[in-house]
């Protein structure tokens, strides 16, 4: 159990130890103090927090599964933006939970991951969705160099069809920001209105995923 606010520790501990199903062999508030007591204790499942003083919980999730790669890490956090969830995904780690989770959530993460499997937090899975439809938008950037890569992947959703409200609520953002997103496309793209936006971005490979 990975994380420097001690009364959150101890409340998530008290949890697992209503459930007897998991036991905590070690407890650290800091990523170096986490390393070493993954050295002693060799344990299965680590819950780790990301923001730590010193040490990193992404770099100490990366360092931690270097050394013990059968562990697998769930990372509970504050933090709710895409580099963390990215940066985390690429450490290693299996799950993705914010702190707000409920007790009955946290424990279907813990088994899932303790079992090998990956889960996310309904809000972080609706990001991470987003963030691989940006993905898809990859090839064209050659064809669109002087987008940027929110800019690229409102295109893609407008070729795929979807209005500004609909792009809005799968990129969890606001009506507005989507609709200045847009204004900076046509004003990049030199195109006047959504039509000619939309067959552009057809014609190199947008919208078709």
């Amino acid at each position: 159990m990975v994380d420097d606010h001690p009364l959150f520790r101890e409340g998530l501990v008290a949890v697992l130890g209503l459930d007897g199903e998991f036991t905590v062999v070690g407890q650290a508030a800091t990523g170096e103090e986490a390393l070493e007591e993954a050295a002693r204790t060799a344990p299965d499942l680590v819950v780790m927090d990301l923001g730590l003083p010193g040490l990193s919980g992404i770099e100490t999730t990366r360092q931690l599964l270097r050394a013990r790669p059968e562990a697998r890490v769930l990372v509970m956090t504050m933090s709710e933006d895409d580099d963390s969830l990215l940066a985390a995904m690429r450490a290693g780690a299996r799950g993705y939970l914010l702190k707000g989770a409920g007790r009955e959530e946290i424990l279907l993460a813990l088994r899932t991951v303790g079992l090998g499997g990956a889960v996310f937090s309904p809000h972080m899975a609706g990001r991470l969705a987003g963030l691989f439809a940006a993905h898809s938008a990859a090839p064209a950037r050659e064809a669109f160099p002087t987008l940027t890569g929110r800019e690229r992947e409102v295109l893609d959703l407008l070729a795929r069809g979807l209005g500004y409200r609909q792009i809005a609520q799968r990129l969890f953002v606001t009506d507005k920001t989507v609709r200045n997103h847009v204004g900076s496309i046509f004003a990049k793209l030199r195109v006047h209105d959504r039509a000619a936006a939309i067959a552009r971005a057809r014609d190199a490979g947008l919208g078709s995923g």
